[in-house]
């Protein structure tokens, strides 16, 4: 139901058109349900076999932390907005971390540009953050470099990752397919920079393993941002496609790689809009589940449901829409913003960002279908976890859930536990939830640390199982 009260004062065209873009969105119980069962089908095929829709990589972390990892690490991740440079120092998990971060922006030609011009750009913010912290490093005692690539890569090595596909809108020749682990060590090399890579991480195993660090009860590492993904820690005897000489009962982090769930078309209840979206990217056909739930496209379905009804001419009639036409103008914080901010905010942010002067009656449906979007992608992302929950017989314990949907979205917590509970069936008089999303906000910091940490720990002990030797 909507929080916006007085929508039966709409025009009725408005409202019919509102009511019917309520009815394409609503995922009902039942709906949640059938998806969560396909979801589990799919994680299971990943396990068993290569070449499927989800393809629940290996990583080769076995194990969660013990709690007593120490040292001091760079890490480095590359998300689709910003490359993070941090120096993190882990202390046990009684001490708190410390973390020294750069960030530095993506500038968006490179996301489609070339392999070359990335790694260089990445190569030299390194460098920066190496000589304005005054670390040191030599080839003898190189620096330890945890690096989150937070994209879909084929781990042989932990120290390894063949890129799969770009995902959140990269575009980039010369990668896919390749090993970007060996780039960046020869790009790294050209620079002379005193760095040893020791692990490349996906950033859901990052956020599962940095909360683990502290927290015992996690059960899966997630990521509710501009994508959409979950981790989880498998036994190696479940992973039918893994060819190891490990004990069956050794445990393997797995990273889902869950946005392209349902790439057939099969239960997911797409609108003209998602198809458009997908028609319109760099990969049509590919990642179908991220793209009607991550952040990347939430403010983006809202735009073109605005566009679509502004042709109709049922809003926004005399105005300059130029700026609506602009593809991933408004991104998921709009959305937020306008259920967390009064209308006057909202009315201001149309001003600002859109040059639209908004009446009453197009801010109550500009709210509503905030609420619509948001709540659509809610509910979807309860299906992977729910799917991996029962997979496993996890009945509690804590998501730890990175992201800015899941973080700063005033309302998606809420909204995903009420439909985790429809899908598992938890009793409507419980007092709490057995399974909570907790905040993972720095998993590409001490996640990556404290990977690399167990990692440099392995080696040390003459382990080196799934560990590229050099």
């Amino acid at each position: 139901m909507s929080d916006v009260q007085g929508l039966d004062n709409l025009s009725p065209g408005l409202l019919d058109e509102l009511r019917a873009l309520e009815q394409q969105f609503e995922v009902t119980p039942a709906k949640l349900k059938q998806i969560s069962h396909q979801f589990e089908e799919e994680l299971k095929d990943g396990l068993a076999k290569d070449g499927t829709n989800i393809s629940m990589n290996v990583t080769w972390v076995l194990g969660f932390p013990t709690g007593d990892e120490r040292g001091s690490f760079l890490t480095m991740d590359l998300g689709g907005t910003n490359l993070r440079v941090c120096w993190t120092t882990l202390k046990g998990q009684d001490a708190e971390t410390e973390v020294i971060q750069e960030k530095y922006f993506l500038p968006t030609e490179l996301k489609t540009g070339s392999a070359d011009a990335l790694w260089d750009f990445i190569t030299n913010s390194l460098a920066e953050f190496i000589r304005s912290q005054r670390l040191g490093g030599t080839r003898e005692e190189p620096l330890p470099l945890g690096f989150t690539f937070s994209y879909p890569a084929i781990q042989e090595y932990i120290d390894h990752g063949k890129l799969q596909t770009w995902t959140k809108g990269f575009d980039i020749d010369g990668m896919e397919g390749e090993d970007v682990a060996s780039q960046l060590r020869e790009a790294m090399d050209k620079r002379d920079l005193p760095v040893k890579l020791v692990a490349l991480i996906n950033d859901t195993v990052g956020a599962m393993i940095a909360s683990a660090y502290n927290d015992r009860e996690t059960i899966v590492g997630a990521i509710f941002g501009t994508g959409c993904n979950a981790a989880y820690m498998d036994h190696v005897g479940s992973i039918g496609k893994l060819k190891t000489d490990l004990p069956p009962d050794t445990p393997m982090a797995i990273n889902c790689e869950y946005g392209a769930f349902d790439n057939a078309r099969k239960v997911l209840p797409l609108t003209k809009y998602d198809e458009a979206i997908d028609r319109d990217s760099p990969r049509p056909g590919e990642q179908a589940f991220e793209k009607m739930s991550a952040g990347l496209y939430l403010g983006e379905i809202f735009r073109l449901i605005l566009c679509d009804l502004q042709e109709r001419g049922l809003i926004f009639k005399g105005q300059d829409v130029s700026k609506l036409r602009e593809p991933y103008l408004l991104d998921t914080g709009f959305l937020s913003s306008m259920e967390d901010d009064p209308f006057a905010a909202t009315r201001s942010n149309f001003e600002e960002t859109l040059n639209i002067q908004i009446t009453w009656e197009e801010l109550q449906l500009s709210h509503r279908l905030a609420e619509v979007i948001a709540e659509r992608g809610a509910r979807l992302c309860t299906c992977g976890i729910s799917a991996i929950c029962r997979m496993k017989s996890i009945t509690s314990g804590h998501v730890a859930a990175d992201g800015s949907v899941a973080n700063k979205h005033p309302k998606f917590k809420a909204r995903w536990a009420q439909a985790m509970g429809e899908v598992l069936r938890w009793p409507e008089d419980r007092k709490d939830d057995p399974i909570i999303i907790t905040s993972a906000e720095d998993g590409s910091g001490v996640g990556a640390a404290v990977i690399a940490a167990m990692t440099l720990e392995r080696i040390e002990k003459g382990d080196t199982a799934g560990v590229r030797q050099r």
